[in-house]
């Protein structure tokens, strides 16, 4: 599987290292990824990361500005200015910098949440509060949008099975 996925709760050690879960340093491998491409959640106190995916995702985003653009500037602030490159060693385990730990609230146990090309990375109580409120929503998301059809951009709904 090329995706990242499922929930890994690891420990933090004295020294700020945490092992990356085996399933998504493969994800990373088959990426050719080499490290870690890791920045604060712009809306939520946890981190996003992943590899050269997500990456280009950004990159495709900052691609639609100009290049002197200030929504440009703030953007590429945000994903590459606050952004760390996150080394593993060969044992799986990476140093999460304290400025990002900081932002999400994470001390002795990480959260590795896979969100398919990319995963994100939480303190426990954090998780699950966001993931509790998270289920409600997708609830009422189905309940709005029935099954089998997904919303467009505007909002109406487009007739698309699901898979």
């Amino acid at each position: 599987m090329d995706e990242f996925a499922s929930r890994f709760d690891n420990k933090i050690d004295a020294k700020g290292r945490v092992s990356i879960p085996a399933a998504f340093r493969a994800v990373l491998a088959k990426e050719g990824a080499e490290e870690i491409f890791c920045f604060p959640h712009l809306d939520r106190a946890a981190l996003e990361a992943g590899g050269s995916r997500l990456v280009e995702k950004i990159k495709g985003i900052l691609d639609d500005f100009a290049i002197d653009s200030p929504e440009r500037d703030e953007i590429a602030t945000i994903y590459f200015g606050e952004s760390e490159r996150v080394k593993v060693d060969p044992d799986g385990r990476a140093v999460l910098p304290k400025r990002l730990r900081d932002h999400a609230g994470i001390s002795d146990v990480a959260v590795f949440v896979g969100l398919g090309d990319k995963f994100q990375i939480w303190a426990p109580d954090a998780y699950e509060k966001f993931r509790a409120e998270a289920r409600e929503r997708a609830r009422a998301y189905r309940r709005e949008f029935g099954a089998g059809t997904r919303p467009l951009a505007g909002g109406s709904k487009e007739g698309v099975q699901e898979s």
